[in-house]
């Protein structure tokens, strides 16, 4: 009997081991997340088309970054407008998950559509966090932003704004030591990935 084919993407982390995922700063108990990318066509309606995948299955989308798609003709690299890539990272149960992505397949304007869960990729996003610290708490929060490789952006005598780059849970995790300040902004960017090697996103 010939070897069962799976899908690309389609071996999930559920490793029982692992602590359960918490909100960085609520600290509630949150559903495993997925990267899907998609290929689509630059055409008016596609995010609405794709959004509706998503909620009918009741999954939640926690972010979503668009951005051209770069051709590569013969001539050289060119960003020709005609397509985008979208980068959705979402939650909910994971049964649902491999039906979303053959029904994303299916959309007219969606050239192709990837689940990343459980492959080896190069994932980065941004935050900016604006803390409303005095002189007396400013050493502690410092030392959490150099640990982090965080860089302060704007500082005044009552505030200041951190910008960190880097892995989701790195994010996370400055996020959660800088709970107990004053957090009075958190603006993140969505996660951005690429497939290691060769082959494609």
């Amino acid at each position: 009997m010939p070897p069962a084919i799976t899908s690309r993407g389609s071996q999930f982390e559920l490793d029982p081991g692992k602590a359960v995922r918490r909100h960085p700063v609520t600290e509630e108990i949150q559903l495993p997340l997925h990267t899907i990318s998609l290929l689509v066509r630059n055409k008016p309606g596609v995010l609405v088309r794709v959004a509706l995948c998503f909620s009918r299955r009741g999954y939640n989308i926690e972010s979503l970054v668009v951005s051209p798609a770069v051709s590569i003709p013969d001539a050289g690299i060119e960003l020709s407008g005609e397509f985008s890539r979208m980068t959705i990272t979402c939650s909910g149960e994971t049964d649902n998950l491999e039906q979303i992505v053959k029904q994303l397949e299916k959309l007219i304007d969606v050239v192709h559509a990837f689940d990343h869960t459980g492959q080896a990729v190069i994932e980065s996003e941004l935050a900016l966090v604006k803390l409303k610290v005095g002189l007396k708490e400013r050493t502690e929060v410092l030392q959490i932003a150099e640990q982090y490789h965080a860089k302060v952006v704007d500082y005044s005598a009552q505030s200041l704004i951190l910008r960190s780059e880097g892995e989701s849970d790195k994010l996370d995790a400055m996020i959660a030591l800088l709970k107990p300040f004053n957090i009075v902004e958190l603006v993140r960017s969505g996660k951005i990935l690429m497939v290691r090697g060769v082959e494609t996103t």
